[in-house]
């Protein structure tokens, strides 16, 4: 079925190869009155469309469903599908990722967690300013609950480091079960092997060259970059601005509040 835009366009260009406008509209079935008829809706859409597209920009990871969040906190209250119908006529569709190979198995992952607070998996993401410097982000995530509990941001973090980070959510939240983590020189350390067994939590080393046994951190980790350190990242001129930077979206992703 075509729509009346459609057949007006179809009057339109019967009119431009000489037929009159009363004959095109009895042909096409389109009230003449329907052509002078201009929708109001383009314009009452107008500005939510204009900040809609301005937080695309800021957020270019970020779907209709979380734009629409935001939309919400402006005034601007909509339903699903009208965010939808904007977000498709602004034409702002998050681009699609290239779809990965998967490894199917059918084995179950080890020590998987029943509740929240019992499996935590960590891991380090990493990421370079504009001067070629590095920064290193250790994250930590609740495997139930998919939270990300810290990130620790810095040029370099050994296992001291990664000790009194945990020992700082352990403190807050008590221990969990089991670690889960790959065998990454900080995360195998004796150092850190003895706190863990003074803690009374088990490890639950994921096997070489499979990183999807720690799934959950791989997720967060793959949002984070995606969403927070290819966008803000690289902007950074040098390590301390880096740092700094990092550290407020940190403040904002994990606490909640702004610098």
């Amino acid at each position: 079925m075509v729509s009346v835009p459609a057949r007006r366009e179809q009057v339109a260009f019967a009119a431009k190869r000489g037929l009159s406008q009363r004959r095109a509209c009895t042909l096409i079935k389109v009230a003449r009155s329907a052509l002078r008829y201009r929708s109001r809706l383009v314009a009452k859409d107008a500005p939510v469309v204009a900040r809609m597209a301005e937080l695309s920009a800021r957020y270019p990871r970020y779907g209709y469903r979380r734009i629409r969040i935001f939309l919400g906190r402006d005034g601007h209250q909509m339903s699903f599908g009208r965010a939808h119908r904007l977000w498709r006529l602004a034409k702002l569709q998050v681009p699609r990722k290239r779809p990965r190979k998967r490894i199917a198995t059918g084995r179950p992952r080890p020590q998987a967690p029943t509740g929240a607070n019992q499996v935590w998996s960590y891991d380090f993401v990493f990421d370079w300013c504009a001067n070629g410097q590095q920064l290193k982000c250790l994250t930590v995530t609740d495997e139930w609950t998919k939270e990300g509990l810290t990130i620790e941001v810095d040029g370099r973090i050994r296992s001291p480091r990664v000790i009194e980070v945990l020992s700082r959510l352990v403190s807050e939240r008590g221990a969990p079960l089991y670690l889960r983590s790959d065998n990454g020189p900080e995360f195998v350390s004796r150092a850190l092997l003895t706190w863990i067994t003074s803690m009374g939590i088990d490890t639950a080393l994921i096997d070489p060259g499979k990183p999807w046994q720690n799934g959950a951190t791989e997720s967060f980790n793959g949002k984070f970059r995606d969403e927070c350190l290819r966008t803000y990242g690289a902007s950074a001129p040098s390590h301390n601005h880096g740092l700094d930077l990092m550290w407020s979206l940190v403040d904002v992703l994990i606490r909640g509040v702004s610098r």
